[in-house]
């Protein structure tokens, strides 16, 4: 890994750290302390300031502290904690197999499981349905740093070993989440019985498309959120830094750049899944998609845009022989699991119920 490299992982770290505020002001505070000493006029100026600013930063991080804390008591983890790597992960599992496949759920973007909490109570009516924190979401420590998609799809698997669950599993992850779960069934196909993969992240995408100016500032936006919250410059409960943190180092692949380390070991390329049952559910049209299309010069690009996002989006069915393709309703976009739940529910009981009829 690159010299500078490490040292942002290293950055994040501290950061992730909901304790490390309070470090930080203390030594922003010596170092005006030490200024003062000097006597000058300008010193004594300039070593006030940073006094005042430690002492400000300080009375924020044990305030941010405090907060974390409150939030931990209030909510505590309504599933089980199990040990994935020296580190804590979150696992909530319920409901009966009944002698079928167990469905896994990982929403999209770097969120907790929590994010599909809906989707999972309304399944296991019907099944045993699971949700995973990540490392560095919910209910689960922040683990090691950098945070990557191929590091994920391992530590997802190891984490429903170690709370028990017994394969086989469907998938089930929504855009960014669908990418990690196709990782992982491309890993583990012992463990996978089939895929659900609602609008997935395709990283060809993110390597040729036009420039996305809203996704190039998303790592700075967690930055700048998570120090904020470091030292209590936030409204309302107390989050957690890591969760920003987490974000903002995995994100780093989905950028050219990030593509071309990564791509080897994080892209599902053509049947790599074998004939593995996958089901994509993606929407018909590009909505959602207006950020994108405000940057074209003219009709003939917007066309050509919303064209390749629309192709990009099926080239996951080419990763299975036994592939099949299933639109979403009429006036959704990409945050169909929120906008449509039952469709969602339904799509995935179908499969779950398809795979119970063929085994054995």
């Amino acid at each position: 890994m690159r010299r500078d490299g490490r040292m942002a992982n290293l950055l994040l770290a501290l950061l992730s750290r909901d304790w490390a505020g309070v470090p930080v002001a203390l030594v922003v505070v010596a170092v005006g302390g030490s200024l003062v000493g000097v006597g000058a006029a300008w010193a004594v100026a300039l070593g006030g300031l940073l006094v005042a600013a430690g002492v400000l930063l300080a009375a924020g991080a044990v305030r941010h502290r405090m907060l974390v804390a409150r939030e931990a008591r209030v909510n505590p983890p309504p599933g089980r904690l199990v040990e994935v790597g020296g580190h804590l992960m979150h696992v909530l599992a319920e409901g009966e197999a009944g002698g079928g496949p167990t469905v896994v759920w990982m929403p999209g973007g770097h969120a907790p499981g929590e994010d599909f909490r809906e989707l999972h109570t309304m399944l296991s009516a019907r099944t045993r349905s699971v949700l995973v924190d990540r490392f560095g979401t919910g209910w689960s420590d922040v683990g090691p740093f950098p945070r990557t998609t191929a590091g994920e799809a391992e530590e997802l698997p190891a984490a429903l070993e170690r709370a028990g669950e017994r394969p086989p599993f469907v998938f089930v992850g929504h855009s960014f989440g669908g990418l990690l779960v196709a990782n992982v069934a491309r890993r583990r196909p012992d463990l996978v019985a089939g895929l659900v993969l609602l609008d997935p992240t395709p990283l060809e995408v993110i390597a040729f498309a036009p420039p996305n100016r809203q996704l190039a500032g998303m790592r700075r936006t967690f930055l700048l959120t998570a120090v904020r919250q470091l030292f209590g410059a936030h409204r309302g409960r107390g989050g957690r830094t890591g969760q920003l943190c987490a974000a903002a180092s995995i994100f780093a692949e989905l950028a050219p750049s990030g593509l071309a380390r990564v791509g080897w070991e994080t892209v599902v390329y053509d049947g790599d899944l074998g004939d593995l049952p996958l089901v994509l559910v993606i929407p018909r049209d590009f909505i959602g998609g207006e950020a994108v299309l405000a940057g074209a010069r003219d009709a003939a690009e917007v066309e050509r845009i919303r064209r390749f996002y629309l192709r990009g989006r099926a080239r996951y069915l080419t990763a299975s022989t036994a592939s099949r393709l299933v639109h979403t309703p009429e006036g959704t976009g990409h945050d169909f699991p929120r906008e449509a739940p039952e469709f969602v529910v339904g799509v995935v009981g179908d499969l779950v119920r398809e795979l119970q009829v063929v085994s054995p």
